[in-house]
């Protein structure tokens, strides 16, 4: 089988929908680090990217292997280096999420979010949402940890909290707000909730405060239900600014998704990409995410099928 470089920048999000997309192209991957020696050695890519030129010398990369027939990275930290391996090897190149700054006809494929408002180009496949790195049996697996905590009894409704960003707040008089309307709106269902690393302490004390038949405080417990509730709830209700859980409960599950609107006032990339899901009918709605069209562009993209 061939195999696909992944250059990752270490952050987990992006490596991971770097191996979301490796496995739906249906190859072996293997898995190199890329720093840039600093700030300054990034801000040269750019100006090199527009030149033409292409200097492995800007960064290091560690543990890459003799051969590869396709290189794959996300986010700006890699996006250079994907051109500059790609080159060395005289392979495709290919990037996930949309690489502003630098020259886009000169990567052979990018799989760009549609919310980044991409250019039209040949080259660009736009997705609505994060590439989700999971399977069936992730999910399966995710389950069975589950039950073995707890075992529902009855249609459940389940709530994931993130935290505040840049674009979003979050504070107890909202969760309080938002608690309250789903324990009314929901009649004869029992309640799950998972707070996450990101959750303000006073936010978790007003989760804490409400009856769920189902309570993770991650401040206490760093067990993750998520793969369960997107498998087995009926309704599941998540915090407008984590992109990667919503993405991840609009493709897999059979859940309505709702997103709790904790987001700031104004147009920003986390207001446009909920505007898109609702427009795809992915929230507020049981349409799931299917990629399979997108997949097979990128695949004729990268010559991995005639």
């Amino acid at each position: 089988m061939q195999t696909a470089l992944i250059l990752t920048d270490g952050k987990a999000g992006h490596e991971n929908q770097s191996k979301a997309f490796v496995r739906a192209l249906g190859l072996d991957s293997a898995v190199a680090k890329v720093v840039f020696k600093s700030k300054f050695h990034k801000a040269l890519s750019y100006l090199f990217d527009f030149f033409g030129l292409y200097a492995g010398w800007l960064f290091t990369v560690t543990d890459v292997p003799q051969a590869y027939s396709v290189v794959v990275g996300t986010g700006s930290g890699v996006f250079y280096a994907v051109k500059v391996m790609a080159k060395r090897a005289g392979v495709k190149s290919s990037v996930i999420l949309y690489p502003r700054g630098y020259n886009l006809k000169t990567f052979d494929c990018i799989l760009a979010p549609v919310f980044d408002r991409p250019k039209k180009l040949d080259n660009v496949v736009e997705i609505p949402a994060n590439l989700v790195a999971a399977d069936q049996h992730y999910y399966d697996e995710g389950v069975r940890a589950f039950k073995e905590r707890h075992e529902p009894k009855k249609r459940a409704v389940a709530v994931i909290v993130g935290g505040p960003n840049k674009c979003s707040a979050m504070t107890p008089e909202w969760m309080k707000k938002e608690l309250d309307r789903i324990f009314s709106s929901n009649a004869d269902c029992e309640f799950w909730v998972t707070t996450s690393r990101r959750t303000p302490k006073d936010v978790e004390a007003v989760v804490e405060s409400y009856p769920f038949e189902y309570k993770l405080i991650f401040s206490r417990d760093h067990f993750n239900p998520i793969p369960a509730f997107v498998e087995l709830a009926d309704r599941l209700y998540v915090s407008a600014e984590s992109t990667g859980m919503l993405s991840e409960a609009c493709t897999f599950g059979r859940a309505e998704v709702f997103a709790l609107d904790n987001l700031k006032k104004g147009r920003h990339k986390f207001r446009a990409f909920i505007d898109h899901l609702r427009e795809g009918g992915y929230i507020e709605a049981r349409g799931k995410i299917n990629l399979s069209e997108e997949i097979a562009r990128a695949k004729k993209l990268l010559n991995l099928i005639c």
